[in-house]
């Protein structure tokens, strides 16, 4: 049997551990209900040299069912990129919802703009080129702001996922859903230590083990991992 992690093509594609499979997948459920401006989006963002770092559809087409259960309306997005998934939670929410996107890169979320404008969605997003972790703070100075999100998204920077985690337990209202991405590293977490995994997951393979033991052990949220796309957590705040 194949170990998990040898390579880091099937991260590229999912988890799941047939290609054809997971082209099946896409083909059959995820690109039929895929919004146009999103297909656009994806293929424009394919040929961009860190592509990798796109939502999977999958994941997106997940996360879109996720937000309207929920019913979401005010949400945050830590990290962007092109705006993949920023712009399928603007497609989700409600014509009076708001997303707070925080990233560093404005220019990648430029090439995603001309895709977010046309589908008429620019005025539900609120974006902030900013390190994270000073926005989230500063909500926090208004006890307002305390429980009056719906739903994140974190997509971002190993170093400080647990840091996010503490400021969106606090931000998110009870029953709010945070989902992280990432999270299984590619197959790679299985590993008992990071020395067989690619060279590209080996710097952040001992955060992302951390952080999902991390979760696994708090016990303010009710937690479910999935393999689409690199893995996902979906947490929902129970206190």
């Amino acid at each position: 049997m194949e170990h998990i992690g040898q390579t880091d093509k099937r991260a590229k594609m999912g988890l799941l551990q047939s290609d054809e499979l997971y082209k099946y997948i896409l083909e059959s459920s995820v690109f039929p209900r895929e919004a146009e401006p999103l297909k656009e989006l994806r293929e424009v963002t394919a040929r961009q040299p860190l592509n990798f770092l796109m939502t999977a559809p999958d994941a997106g087409q997940f996360m879109a069912l996720i937000l309207k259960t929920l019913n979401a309306k005010k949400t945050i997005e830590i990290g962007v990129y092109t705006g993949y998934s920023l712009l399928l939670t603007a497609l989700s929410i409600p014509e009076d919802g708001k997303v707070l996107a925080l990233d560093i890169n404005r220019k990648t979320y430029e090439i995603g703009l001309p895709y977010i404008q046309k589908a008429g969605v620019e005025h539900k997003i609120d974006f902030i080129q900013s390190q994270a972790l000073p926005v989230l703070d500063k909500l926090l100075e208004d006890k307002e702001n305390e429980g009056g999100f719906d739903f994140a998204f974190v997509d971002a920077d190993r170093e400080n996922i647990l840091n996010y985690h503490e400021r969106l337990m606090k931000l998110l209202k009870i029953g709010g859903i945070v989902i992280y991405d990432n999270t299984l590293w590619g197959g790679t977490v299985a590993l008992p230590d990071p020395s067989s995994a690619p060279e590209a997951r080996k710097p952040d393979w001992h955060l992302a083990v951390e952080f999902n033991k991390a979760l696994a052990a708090d016990l303010r949220v009710q937690i479910a991992q999935a393999p689409l796309g690199d893995g996902i957590t979906i947490c929902r705040r129970l206190y």
